[in-house]
């Protein structure tokens, strides 16, 4: 049975990663961190999902959760990934990554600890999304230049990065599908007099508002036409279940770097 430790246990993600792990029979939850100020730091994380006790104690420290978690799930911040990715490169544990807001250095220490052990990452755990990247993909490359993309994101109020890193994923797969780098062509912002659109732009709008849990939409515009691939979130458990499905696949992998497709592969999950 694989021991799952969740790192930001107190988030959002954290206590629904909890539920989903205690919804299963063959994981057990067998660690739980959380920012050294929390005052949740020495409870049990039971408290977290108002449960009994489990039998675990929130830590400060990633280095202090009981050794038999061979996976840790991180949904949390940049820095505390970075941490992670180091810890889990020394000692060998396998990673499922959804932290978002990731500059190309982070990304970068995360190619090198995937030499040391397997890490998932990806910006989505949902299977919905996992497979709209595919269609993304496949419909940029039919529709061609002639064809206006733009992707339109809305979440909560609290999320404090933007655009969204699934946004983000769904621009790179766009950008994939017409031979392009989205660097050279995203428009994330527009004010004022910005005259007419640039050929081959990759446009994005930003929506945070109330409790919006998550819903994406990439319009490919046409004369005469628009197809439209959305897909919304009603529930974070749909990411909590899709990122212990990673977790179990990743722990019989070899050191890499993987996302959601690989997991969800035929034959592969």
């Amino acid at each position: 049975m694989s021991g799952l430790a969740v790192a930001g246990a107190a988030g959002r993600m954290g206590r629904q990663l909890i539920r989903a792990i205690l919804e299963r029979d063959d994981v057990r939850f067998c660690g739980a961190t959380e920012h050294p100020k929390s005052e949740l730091v020495g409870t049990d994380a039971g408290l977290l999902v108002g449960s009994a006790s489990l039998g675990v104690t929130v830590t400060a420290d990633i280095a202090l959760v009981d050794d038999s978690a061979e996976t840790i799930i991180d949904f949390t911040s940049p820095e505390n990934t970075r941490r992670i990715l180091r810890y889990a490169a020394e000692n060998k544990k396998k990673l499922v990554i959804g932290t978002t807001g990731l500059n190309d250095e982070d990304k970068q220490l995360m190619r090198q600890a995937a030499e040391q052990t397997a890490i998932v990452f990806a910006s989505n755990y949902s299977v919905g999304v996992t497979l709209s990247l595919e269609l993304l993909a496949m419909a940029a490359s039919v529709l061609g230049p002639d064809y206006d993309v733009e992707v339109i994101e809305a979440h909560h109020r609290h999320k404090v990065d933007a655009p969204s890193g699934t946004a983000l994923s769904m621009g790179e797969a766009v950008a994939l599908g017409q031979n392009k780098n989205l660097n050279d062509h995203a428009v994330y912002a527009r004010e004022g007099i910005t005259g007419a659109r640039p050929d081959g732009a990759i446009g994005f709008a930003t929506i945070r508002a109330g409790d919006i849990i998550g819903e994406h939409t990439v319009m490919f515009c046409g004369q005469g036409e628009r197809l439209e691939i959305t897909h919304k979130a009603t529930d974070r458990m749909t990411f909590a279940r899709g990122a212990i499905r990673a977790a179990l696949w990743v722990s019989q992998q070899s050191p890499g770097l993987y996302n959601m497709a690989d997991v969800l592969k035929p034959g592969r999950s």
